[in-house]
C-alpha cells in the first residue's frame, strides 16, 4: 500500500485519482505530479514500482499539503475574522461570504432549519 505525507492512498485506483485523496491536491496537479516523475496515469497504484513511489514522495514533499495548508488556510481565515472584514464578519456568522443569496438556500452553510414558534394573536 502506498503511503504518502501520512495518507493511504486506495491501491484499486488509477494513479490521478489516488492522488487527489491527498488534502491539496486536486485532479490537474495529480496529473502534473505524475507527468513530472513519467508514470502513466492509467497505472493502478498498486502497479507503481518502488522509484516512481519515491519520486511522486519527493514532488509531494516539495508543495504544502495536508496539516500545513489545513492550518495555513484556518490562519487566513483566522485573520479575515481578527480584522473585520466583510469576509470575516460572515465566516463569524456562519453565512455564505460570496454574495450569495441566504433567503431560500444557503442550507450548507446556515445548517438544518430552525423553526421559529408563531405569536398568538391577542383575543378581544
Amino acid at each position: 500500500m502506498a503511503r504518502i505525507s501520512g495518507i493511504d492512498l486506495p491501491k484499486n485506483k488509477r494513479g490521478v485519482i489516488g492522488l487527489t485523496y491527498i488534502y491539496g491536491i486536486g485532479k490537474s496537479t495529480a496529473a502534473k505530479i505524475l507527468d513530472q516523475n513519467k508514470v502513466d496515469h492509467n497505472i493502478k497504484v498498486q502497479d507503481w514500482s518502488d522509484d516512481q513511489l519515491a519520486g511522486i514522495r519527493g514532488t509531494i514533499s516539495e508543495m504544502k499539503v495536508e496539516g500545513a495548508l489545513r492550518s495555513e488556510v484556518q490562519l487566513n481565515i483566522k485573520r479575515l475574522m481578527d480584522i473585520g472584514c466583510y469576509r470575516g464578519v460572515r465566516h463569524r456568522a456562519g453565512l455564505p461570504l460570496r454574495g450569495q443569496r441566504t433567503k431560500n438556500n444557503s442550507r450548507t452553510r446556515k445548517g438544518r432549519r430552525k423553526t421559529v414558534a408563531n405569536k398568538k394573536k391577542a383575543t378581544k
